[in-house]
């Protein structure tokens, strides 16, 4: 197993931080839920997903260069890609929602399946 710098954001206790800090947190926590699920999945781990800001939108990216999701830095709101710039319609899952969160931590693939609507 690899072992990756743990962002400072990612360490920060919750009532610390704003809603736009938490859905960041939830964004890292994500990355590194797809991490884990590809080094399960490939013996040539490498690390793949990252954060990079937009000016509405956190984009997942892939080291590849492509774009994995979309998350709303107000609302924590998960779309699938449509475009390198631009989410799919339809919300996919909120990440303000324990559920939805607990779901994604459960569920989510690196290869993106779970972007799909339901």
């Amino acid at each position: 197993m690899t072992t990756r710098p743990i962002p400072t954001i990612a360490i920060m206790p919750d009532h610390q931080l704003s809603v736009t800090e938490l859905v960041e947190k939830w964004c890292v926590q994500l990355c590194e839920v797809l991490n884990r699920d590809y080094e399960k999945r490939y013996d040539n781990y490498r690390c793949r997903f990252h954060l990079s800001s937009g000016r509405k939108y956190w984009k997942i990216l892939e080291t590849e260069g492509s774009v994995h999701a979309f998350v709303d830095k107000k609302t924590g709101e998960v779309y699938k890609p449509a475009s390198w710039s631009s989410p799919a319609k339809g919300i996919r899952f909120d990440l303000r929602l324990i559920k939805d969160r607990e779901w994604l931590h459960e569920n989510a693939d690196w290869a993106g399946g779970y972007l799909y609507c339901k």
